[in-house]
């Protein structure tokens, strides 16, 4: 019998139990749990073996094993909380129990009441004397009970995930910690939380590809957004010096190992603050987060020490890639030399890039992904940083900074730039690159221009990237391994 003939046997078999159930009533609507299984193990700890409590209790789960021993029963149920053993007892639990305890399959949903005991082997259980099945799972689980190892597959059928893999359990658990973390983090400091549109009829708050569609009922051509910023900015003009969003964002653009075009972002704006202030403000969020998170400091990132604690270097991007590259370099490097350097470091350079463009792709190839430790990168080209403020020492950078952990950017902020006619300028020359064919460039938005026109304080923002927070918190390798369902392909044939 081949494998897939033994699993359609298998189905059969289940669907036949199933519609047993069916003709003698169906399953239940609800079901009166008392307990999660996490409550009786912390309850009960240290309870010696062979011990009995008098305590009765009602627990529900997915049944995950079942063991058989003559006239005695084992099964693990698994709740949200962890997982409790059932023990059946034919002599106590009755004929009636024990067989509707022996039909059972994995994957079951079952209710379960009983007295809290100890087995002789120390076990902690719940000695079941009443039995109802909840509902009857009609696939099989996965052969190999400690998971599924076809990452796609863990990926595509993420319910299977989560019933068979504990590490993906306990990373869906830690996601919500993270941002819960990050919230109070913002909300103790006194910024506030606002929603903003995700339908827009521009895309605009940061240089990147948008989704496209069609509102049937405007008639209009509508794209879904690439950031908050503009909309955030707007309300900082209005008066509400403090706020902040976490929100999805979409970028139709590639993904990869810290790229989904699917995304979270926190992005937060405050009237009063530059770059410096936002720079403090960013490492104390780290910080605070990672040990309201974990705990921990340092903690163990691909098994390298990692401390979040601060204080963070604090470095510009032309002192980075002078390092990097062995010589001192920056935007008043002859362009020629600059190119050398790309070209010795196998970095490719478009015919028309003047030296920010150029510095800025050297350190994006060669410097971001040597960076470990937590470094904030500062004063980038203002060629990329179409929305910052000018530096005031040297206009041909911009107030602003990445947040480098590991190899990747974790936050992005900036002075915001504040003067209408220089940033409707800066955007008239990203229309013009939309015009020669760069789709990600930045469009005109000119409700933004008019916003500015009635005077944004001084004010400093930033973006943080959750999905990538996640990761680095929780020690996964893939963006698509803390988003629950990420963006994959369609399945080309029938089930894997």
């Amino acid at each position: 019998m081949s494998e897939r003939e033994a699993e359609t046997h298998l189905i059969e078999g289940r669907r036949a139990r199933h519609g047993a159930v069916l003709a003698a009533g169906g399953y239940p609507h609800r079901y009166e749990r008392t307990h999660l299984a996490a409550e009786l193990r912390d309850r009960f700890a240290g309870l010696k073996p062979a011990s009995e409590t008098g305590v009765e209790v009602s627990v529900a789960g997915r049944l995950m094993l079942h063991r058989s021993f003559g006239k005695l029963q084992f099964g693990e149920l698994r709740d949200v909380s962890g997982s409790i053993q059932l023990f059946v007892d034919r002599k106590t639990a009755g004929d009636e129990v024990a067989d509707a305890f022996s039909e059972l399959d994995l994957g079951d949903w079952v209710g379960a009441s009983g007295e809290v005991i100890t087995t002789k082997k120390g076990e902690l259980s719940v000695k079941v004397t009443e039995l109802q099945l909840l509902r009857k799972s009609l696939r099989p689980l996965p052969d190999k009970y400690h998971g599924v190892h076809d990452v796609e597959l863990r990926r595509r059928r993420r319910y299977v995930d989560l019933m068979v893999n504990e590490e993906a359990r306990e990373t869906a658990l830690a996601r919500p910690r993270v941002v819960a973390a990050l919230r109070e983090e913002f909300v103790d400091r006194g910024y506030v939380e606002v929603d903003t549109p995700i339908l827009l009829h521009q895309a605009t708050g940061a240089t990147a590809r948008p989704f496209v569609t069609e509102h049937n009922a405007l008639g209009a051509e509508m794209r879904l957004r690439i950031a908050t910023e503009l909309y955030l900015k707007r309300l900082v003009v209005g008066g509400m010096e403090r706020v902040f969003e976490i929100g999805r964002i979409f970028r139709n653009e590639g993904a990869d190992s810290t790229h989904n075009p699917e995304f979270t972002m926190l992005e937060a704006y405050q009237a009063l603050a530059d770059y410096r202030d936002i720079m403090d403000l960013v490492e104390q969020v780290f910080s605070g987060v990672a040990r309201k998170v974990v705990g921990d400091d340092p903690i163990t990132h691909r098994g390298k020490t990692l401390n979040l604690g601060g204080p963070y270097r604090r470095a510009t991007m032309a002192e980075l890639v002078s390092e990097r590259v062995g010589a001192q370099v920056g935007l008043d490097t002859p362009l020629e030399e600059l190119r050398a350097h790309a070209r010795e470091g196998g970095v490719e350079i478009e015919a028309g890039w003047g030296a920010g463009m150029v510095l800025n792709e050297l350190y994006e190839e060669v410097v971001e992904e040597s960076i470990w430790a937590p470094t904030f990168v500062t004063h980038h080209p203002i060629e990329v940083s179409p929305l910052s403020r000018r530096n005031r020492n040297d206009p041909r950078l911009a107030d602003r900074f990445m947040l480098v952990i590991a190899g990747s950017e974790y936050a992005d902020a900036w002075s915001e730039l504040n003067d209408p006619d220089d940033q409707r300028a800066r955007l008239e020359e990203q229309a013009a690159a939309r015009e020669g064919g760069d789709e990600a460039a930045h469009p005109i938005d000119e409700d933004y221009l008019l916003a500015l026109e009635y005077g944004l304080p001084p004010t400093g923002g930033l973006g943080i990237g959750v999905d990538r927070m996640v990761m680095l918190l929780t020690g996964r390798p893939h963006i698509r391994d803390v988003i629950l369902f990420p963006t994959l392909r369609p399945e080309t044939g029938g089930e894997e």
